[in-house]
């Protein structure tokens, strides 16, 4: 069977290998659509004592099987094209397996060419272990000792405009030559290094590094101040992850023979579903994925696509460093009880001792959704900074620019202009109750106007984003259907006001003619019900001073989307958004808001 067939395949197996658990999934065409049948699981494989991915792969194969009553296994292969009933279509896979694909990447100016080879490097599945450039401030024997620690699975080379100066590419290149850098994976082949920098400079750079790299020149990802080209050098780290580090990997050249298809890293098949939606839909949505050690975040804004990933922001492995990242009060505000400062360390430190426990009282699970709450917001502030546009472009400004907010060098995320948020990983997509990933999100993110939020059901998203490279169409209706739960709309006034002020006025109307009025005051959190694919006309009316679209003070009026939450609307102020400062006062408005949401139904019990 050809993949370039998409209407023949019927049935398709997808698996996702995790640094823990390997996923599997079986997609069917059902009628004139596609639609998720059963997902299996099992431990990945690639440590001791098997030292094969392919046994993970297989087990979670076999309780798919079992699951769907589908003969798919013939002994330990994948029984494909399908054959009288048995068998799957099309197999693919993602893998971050391994610690996924690490990466350095050098630039001559930091904000500039530097920061143009990190988006490139991110958004194509890479851990960014380090950037260097010219202008760092640290001294050559510095970076070559930084190079010679890190052991990166890969290194993306860039710098300058095409004609521009050589010399200081030259440098860096005779930097990367004096440490002569050893892969992570074992000294027995060369370092892969990309070069994807001013073309005049090709030259000079093959001689210094064609001897001691596994070197492969690209084009150049910033031809021009005016323009970036990541594309090539990020189609470049796809391959050179598949030839040298997966190859090195144990039993990834057995599990790239199963699929026609390319194992793609799992950030960025994450990353390419974010933006497949944001093109079918034409909407600017962001995604975050947080795990056990990273939290990724993605982004489409005016048709740039962006992913950050926060090496060390996560819930069990990286929990220590949220604490220290962010400092033990702003985790603190958001638990709405008194709690000292040692019993919160202690709690913190045993998570990440153990990493895989989950909470087994209230009062756990509160704890986790706070520290949850600032890992994310401190991985969207990240994310904010480096997606921006392009620095150090020289633009002609008329009068009519004078008071355009999107400047060269500002960041791209509008959360005016934000359409969707989508959550992902343990923490959002297995919150016991559905309303408390709603509230982590609208907490960490501070959604502005009109927003949708939904959250990946089983984390999935991964092995659709794969699909999404060879069959669009299956791709999207699972993720519409079965991947995505719709938790609702946020409305969120931009403004403040004293405690108990006017606010807003809503007042909405089903597409099945139900109706509903709420007026929500300064302070306030309120729902009103919309169920999952039910859609209304809302019309807000907002006090003077505050604007949720259209304004200050102007009526807006929107078509908004039902979710298990409903309608959620968020008074407690943006720009800024702040948490009273006594702490009494603290946790009396958390459990108010808690209440208001029935985001943990026994806190009418803690007043």
């Amino acid at each position: 069977m050809s993949v370039s067939n998409p209407d023949s395949i019927h049935t398709i197996l997808a698996t996702d290998c995790g640094s823990t658990t390997t996923k599997a999934i079986l997609i069917e065409k059902r009628g004139d659509e596609y639609r998720l049948i059963v997902r299996g699981e099992a431990p990945t494989t690639v440590e001791a004592p098997f030292e094969d991915v392919t046994r993970g792969v297989l087990n979670a194969v076999r309780e798919v099987e079992e699951l769907a009553g589908k003969k798919i296994l013939e002994g330990e292969k994948i029984i494909t094209p399908c054959k009288n009933g048995e068998g799957v279509d099309l197999y693919i896979s993602t893998s971050s397996a391994g610690g996924g694909l690490q990466m350095m990447v050098f630039g001559v100016v930091k904000t500039m060419t530097a920061e143009s080879a990190q988006r490139a490097a991110l958004g194509a599945g890479a851990i960014v272990m380090d950037v260097i450039a010219s202008n760092d401030g640290r001294l050559p024997h510095q970076k070559i000792k930084r190079i010679r620690q890190l052991r990166p699975d890969m290194i993306l080379l860039s710098g300058g405009i095409d004609g521009g100066t050589t010399a200081h590419v030259a440098e860096l290149a005779e930097l990367l030559s004096a440490a002569d850098p050893k892969a992570r994976l074992g000294a027995g082949y060369m370092l892969p290094v990309i070069y994807a920098g001013n073309k005049d400079a090709r030259q000079i750079v093959s001689e210094r590094l064609e001897k001691k790299t596994a070197l492969v020149i690209t084009d150049n990802l910033r031809p021009v101040l005016e323009r970036e080209n990541l594309g090539p050098a990020r189609i470049r780290i796809h391959d050179l992850f598949m030839e040298h580090v997966m190859a090195h990997a144990p039993g990834y050249k057995k599990l790239m023979q199963w699929t026609p298809v390319p194992i793609m890293p799992t950030p960025a098949a994450v990353g390419k579903i974010i933006e497949t939606i944001a093109r079918d839909e034409g909407i600017q949505p962001i995604g975050v994925d947080i795990g056990g050690a990273t939290t990724d975040v993605f982004s489409v804004f005016q048709g740039v696509f962006n992913r950050t990933v926060s090496a060390n922001l996560g819930m069990s492995y990286s929990i220590s460093n949220v604490l220290a990242e962010t400092g033990l009060p702003n985790i603190m505000r958001w638990v709405p009880f008194q709690v000292g400062e040692k019993d919160l360390r202690n709690r913190i430190k045993n998570k990440m001792i153990r990493p895989t426990t989950i909470p087994q009282s209230l009062e756990e699970l509160m704890i986790e959704q706070a520290i949850a709450r600032e890992a994310l917001r401190l991985a969207f502030e990240q994310h904010k900074s480096l997606a921006v546009g392009l620095k150090g472009v020289q633009q002609e400004r008329t009068i009519s620019d004078t008071f355009e907010q999107t400047a060269s060098g500002e960041t791209l995320v509008n959360l005016r202009d934000l359409d969707m948020l989508v959550g992902s990983g343990g923490v959002l997509s297995h919150a016991p109750r559905r309303v408390q990933a709603a509230l982590m999100m609208i907490d960490a993110f501070l959604p502005e106007c009109v927003t949708h939020l939904a959250v990946d059901s089983i984390f999935m998203m991964p092995q659709l984003g794969v699909l999404s490279s060879v069959h669009e169409k299956a791709a999207t209706e699972v993720f519409r259907k079965d991947c995505l739960i719709h938790l609702g709309t946020c409305i969120a006034p931009v403004g403040i006001a004293k405690e108990g002020g006017e606010c807003i006025k809503v007042r909405l109307e089903t597409d099945k003619g139900g109706k509903a009025d709420a007026s929500v005051k300064f302070g306030q959190m309120m729902v009103l019900p919309l169920a999952v694919e039910e859609t209304a006309r809302v019309v807000v009316e907002p006090s003077r001073g505050f604007d949720v679209g259209s304004g200050p003070g102007k009526t807006h009026e929107a078509k908004v989307q039902g979710g298990v939450v409903g309608l959620i609307m968020d008074c407690r102020g943006r720009q800024p958004f702040a948490l009273p400062a006594a702490e009494d006062e603290r946790v009396r408005k958390l459990i108010e808001w808690n209440t208001a949401l029935n985001v943990y139904p026994t806190d009418e019990k803690r007043k």
